[in-house]
């Protein structure tokens, strides 16, 4: 029986371990999203993995955030009907790894540095490995090997 929980206990922590170890990263940290702030800096050093949250905090109504691809990262500008994020407390999940591209689209914010890009690796989440063979049955007196004499030599 013994077994059978370990299995379990072991399914679950492979569903949850991802979620569990997730990071989240307030954007900025305590300057938080804004203008005058160099966001390559605060994310050099920093290791995104898949699983960890990006939380934009910033006034509501006066910054916004945009996810853009590399173009529009360099030239400021967020394809057609790309809806901003505008809560002042907006998190995104990082789901998938790669390059990913954030800007503020209000007035000339991006152009004066409020930009974000970083890059996500795999998840680090462990990998079950072989689970231990069970432990064996107690051995009976009748059955169990003789001990050494006392006078038997061993040599490590």
């Amino acid at each position: 029986m013994a077994p059978s929980r370990f299995f379990v206990i072991l399914a679950i922590l492979a569903v949850f371990a991802p979620s569990i170890l997730a990071t989240n990263y307030i954007v900025g940290d305590d300057e938080g999203w804004t203008t005058g702030f160099d966001y390559q800096v605060w994310a050099q050093g920093k290791m995104f993995v898949v699983g960890d949250n990006l939380v934009f905090k910033y006034p509501k109504g006066v910054h916004n955030v945009l996810k853009v691809n590399g173009t529009g990262f360099q030239q400021c500008a967020a394809p057609v009907g790309t809806a901003p994020l505008t809560s002042g407390n907006d998190v995104i999940n990082l789901a998938t790894p790669g390059r990913k591209w954030y800007i503020c689209g209000v007035a000339k914010h991006c152009a004066a540095g409020q930009k974000l890009l970083i890059t996500v690796k795999p998840s680090i989440a462990p990998i079950p490995g072989p689970l231990p063979a069970p432990s064996p049955s107690p051995l009976s007196a009748s059955s169990a090997a003789p001990s050494p004499s006392p006078t038997a030599e061993c040599s490590y």
